[in-house]
């Protein structure tokens, strides 16, 4: 006797379809009313209206298929194009294709943006290969490559100013439309791809077994994957470079159909591209219900990222995970003269610092400043290199102490949505006031940094699960506050260009003053820390040993995270929200063996100090005459330490 199947619950769609179409009948009816009154009235309504709806719903239904078929092959229930750096993959490939190579555009940007995404999903695939693909590590790994992207192509967009300043708003994901050739072209893709994966239907089933019991079946179970991620990524890649990138609809429709009682593969290949047509034209109506002038407030991509990160946070308690959990930050071993290394490490920020302010390049080569060359050159390289010591020393101590308290070595501002709620709310500042003065958005910062903070902790408390979960709930809730960003940006007001340049960690307008108020704010944050130290000790010990130990738990810990907060804010006001100075800093003060906690708090503030100071020099140098913002280039290079330290767990 056959079990049962339970029916497909179809009252989502229904309910789905019957929002989008009232939200889209709100729209079209008033444009389909002056059709009759005007040539240019029909034209609008012809090719901008309905070409709209018909991309939301072909690149929705494109963006389901390709999550389903990542999911499917890789096993993981949060995959999708853009958890995976698909999306940013294609995106930088078409920045990099029209700033470098416009050639390569002539023939459709299809080709390149697949190139992109391909290449991205490559290396993932590469880094975690090891771990048999596990789905958190995997994801991570996308997550982080696609912040690694989003840095370098913010830097090209402020290296080449206006002339791709489009690009960096299309990417936001924007479906406006003003013809039906790019919805025809994105619409047989997809009629292309949907057909090859109802070939593989019958492969698809069977690789939801084990490999061994797959492979006795006969299945060529590499084949099949790398047809099935071919596809996703073609069908991906295909969105990206139609409308720019499109967040998380990939994720959430899959997950909508199983939940409606998809149970096969045949079924969910049916129901998945319909799932993500509704989502897409729903999320689309309600940005069109929101437009304000006849503008779009936000990109679309910027609304489904900004629901995307929420149901990201909803999935973590349903994750497994299989990677080892570090129970507390540790030191591998211990160094057996601790001063000593710590007057290396001084040495070595002098001797940083020391290069930054002399070395530098000019139209004929290297030079060396000295005597009247130099002191022309202090007042603009001082004030830049002060705001990049006093910043990394900021950046260092906040995810020292995040570490210390959380028990969790990769926690730090940056990675923990810290900087990106920062970000959040010196939008709304800008937004709200015009030109606020330095303390007003200090003041933002701050309130920003600690609500985030506030926010993951609590995440965290309700979800155990070790360092990759509140990761992940890291980067889940930045990826909503860069949303926000993202719509500040697309905007193209005057705020537009502050935010850009305060995301990249622009610091070559930094001023004396600037550079006084980073390292003062250093040394004040700093001074407490003697204070704390027998908190330091105890507090990683757990909160029963600490209390029993005379440690005011509840009181140490809410101390020591105001403090972080305070010095991140600090921080990200001056340097953006990427730099990872939090991260790599406590890092390699442990890798290096300092193990009482104020060596390594020393250690700390002086490597994140010689990280952005270094950047810094850096930045100026690679790109002479042009230069890279500071923040986005000690991205480029903690994002990669970041993936390297996940990939080796």
């Amino acid at each position: 006797m056959k079990a049962e199947v339970e029916p497909l619950r179809t009252a989502p769609f229904l309910v789905a379809a019957g929002l989008a179409s009232v939200l889209f009948a709100a729209d079209a009816w008033p444009a389909f009313q002056a059709a009759g009154t005007s040539a240019f009235a029909q034209i609008y309504f012809a090719y901008a209206v309905l070409p709209r709806a018909a991309m939301a719903l072909i690149a929705g239904a494109a963006l389901g298929l390709s999550g389903l078929l990542l999911q499917r092959v890789l096993r993981n229930p949060i995959a999708d194009p853009s958890t995976l750096g698909v999306a940013a993959g294609a995106q930088l490939a078409l920045t990099l294709a029209t700033l470098y190579a416009p050639a390569l555009l002539a023939g459709g940007r299809g080709m390149v943006a697949f190139v992109g995404g391909s290449a991205m999903l490559g290396l993932i695939i590469l880094i975690n290969w090891r771990r048999r693909l596990e789905p958190v590590g995997t994801v991570l790994t996308g997550l982080l490559l696609s912040l690694v992207a989003a840095s370098l192509g913010a830097a090209l967009t402020l290296a080449h100013g206006d002339y791709v300043m489009s690009i960096f708003i299309w990417g936001g994901g924007v479906l406006s439309q003003e013809s039906w050739e790019p919805t025809v072209q994105l619409g047989w893709r997809f009629g292309v791809a949907a057909l090859f994966a109802g070939l593989i239907t019958r492969p698809l089933v069977i690789l939801g077994l084990a490999e061994e019991s797959a492979k006795s079946l006969g299945l060529g179970v590499g084949t099949i994957r790398l047809v099935a991620l071919a596809l996703a990524v073609f069908l991906a890649s295909s969105v990206t470079s139609m409308i720019g990138i499109i967040g998380f609809i990939g994720l959430a429709a899959p997950a909508l159909v199983r939940a409606a009682g998809a149970r096969t593969i045949g079924m969910q290949l049916l129901t998945a591209p319909i799932a993500g047509a509704l989502l897409l034209w729903l999320a689309d109506g309600l940005v069109l219900a929101a437009t304000v002038g006849g503008r779009d407030l936000l990109p679309t991509g910027a609304f489904t990222a900004l629901i995307g990160g929420p149901i990201l946070l909803w999935a973590l308690p349903r994750l497994r995970f299989s990677l080892q959990q570090v129970p507390s930050p540790r030191v591998l071993h211990r160094l057996a003269h601790p001063r000593i290394a710590l007057a290396i490490i001084a040495l070595v920020l002098l001797a940083v610092v020391a290069v930054a302010l002399c070395v530098g390049r000019d139209g004929e080569g290297w030079f060396l400043a000295t005597g009247s060359a130099f002191a022309e050159l202090m007042p603009y390289r001082a004030p830049r290199l002060a705001v990049a010591v006093g910043s990394g020393a900021l950046l260092a101590l906040s995810g020292f102490l995040l570490q210390r308290v959380t028990g969790n070595p990769m926690a730090s501002p940056e990675v923990l949505g810290i900087a990106s709620g920062a970000g959040l709310a010196l939008a709304a500042l800008l937004m709200l006031v015009d030109m606020p003065g330095p303390a007003l958005r200090f003041g933002a910062v701050l309130a920003g940094s600690a609500v985030a903070l506030a926010a993951i902790l609590a995440i965290a408390a309700r979800n155990s699960g070790g360092p990759e979960r509140l990761l992940l709930a890291g980067v889940a809730l930045g990826s909503c506050t860069g949303a926000a960003v993202t719509t500040v940006i697309s905007d193209g007001g005057p705020e537009a260009m502050q935010m850009l340049e305060w995301l990249s960690g622009a610091l070559q307008g930094s001023t004396a003053r600037q550079g006084v108020a980073a390292l003062l704010s250093a040394v004040l944050l700093l001074a407490p820390l003697p204070l704390l130290a027998r908190w330091l000790v105890l507090l990683p010990l757990g909160r029963p040993a600490a209390g029993s130990l005379g440690v005011p738990v509840d009181g140490a810990t809410r101390a020591m995270l105001i403090l972080a907060a305070t010095a991140s804010a600090a921080a990200t006001l001056q340097v953006g929200p990427l730099s990872f100075a939090g991260l790599i800093g406590p890092h390699l003060a442990r890798q290096i063996g300092f193990a009482k906690p104020l060596h390594e708090a020393a250690a700390a503030v002086m490597l994140g100090a010689i990280l952005l100071a270094g950047a810094d020099w850096l930045a100026r140098m690679i790109g002479f005459p042009y230069q890279m913002p500071v923040g986005l280039f000690a991205s480029l290079i903690g994002g990669l330490y970041l993936i390297l330290l996940i990939s080796r767990r």
